[in-house]
């Protein structure tokens, strides 16, 4: 049964268009769990994870509010929103209300939810904060532990795999296929490429030294539309 009283932090909802993945430009209503198991350097979202805030909201909230906005696909992203346990009253009642979910994840979690699409985001090599924060040591074990990864994996039959790739630093390619070759298969369509950056500029740069080796490949690039339409603010 599903707990409408259960609570979770909440760093904002609203209504946009998903800039990302494979379901890019659906109109979506958009649920950001507030807190996180990681502390990426290039974090876009630092009010969910380096200093998480928002307020406590019930379950049954959060569904009325979605019912509310009258979209039917619904992204729980955050942070990390399977860090919490109410995400997975959350999405039940999503899906009893008729809504399709995709779940935005680091994959260092492996929860059994509501899913249509389980869009996982394996944090690399660079994701990694400096000594000086206290994080580092937390931040790699958790990431490099690949065994939730390959649940989550084997539990969902539609995935995404989004990597975060800076084509101007690094071997990010040598990494992404070595930590594919230790996963379960997946096609190789749903294997995206989305450039680090914090402006349209300088994305569009970065897509387009990533076109090659998405070619070569059979993997997609992976545009961050939101930011192409309203730039690195929150709320879309």
């Amino acid at each position: 049964m599903v707990n409408r009283e259960a609570r979770l932090r909440i760093a904002e909802t609203f209504v946009s268009v998903q800039g990302e993945g494979i379901w890019l430009g659906v109109p979506s209503t958009f649920i950001r769990v507030s807190g996180c198991n990681l502390r990426c350097v290039w974090c876009d979202t630092p009010y969910a994870s380096w200093t998480p805030e928002g307020p406590m909201r019930t379950v049954g909230d959060l569904v009325d509010e979605v019912q509310r906005c009258g979209i039917q696909h619904v992204v729980l992203t955050g942070g990390e929103p399977i860090l919490f346990e109410p995400i997975v009253d959350l999405a039940a009642a999503l899906h009893q209300a008729g809504h399709r979910i995709t779940v935005e994840t680091a994959g260092t979690i492996d929860r059994a939810m509501a899913c249509d699409l389980m869009s996982i985001s394996p944090k690399l090599a660079h994701s990694a904060p400096g000594e000086a924060t206290g994080w580092r040591d937390r931040h790699e074990a958790t990431r490099l532990d690949r065994s939730p990864l390959r649940g989550l994996m084997a539990r969902y039959p539609l995935i995404q795999l989004k990597f975060v790739v800076n084509p101007d630093a690094g071997d990010d390619l040598a990494e992404i296929e070595a930590l594919l070759a230790e996963l379960p298969s997946i096609p190789a369509d749903h294997v995206l490429l989305m450039p680090e950056g914090r402006d349209a500029a300088e994305l569009n740069r970065r897509m387009r030294a990533l076109v090659a080796p998405c070619l070569a490949r059979g993997w997609r690039i992976a545009p961050r539309l939101q930011v192409d339409l309203f730039g690195d603010v929150r709320g879309t």
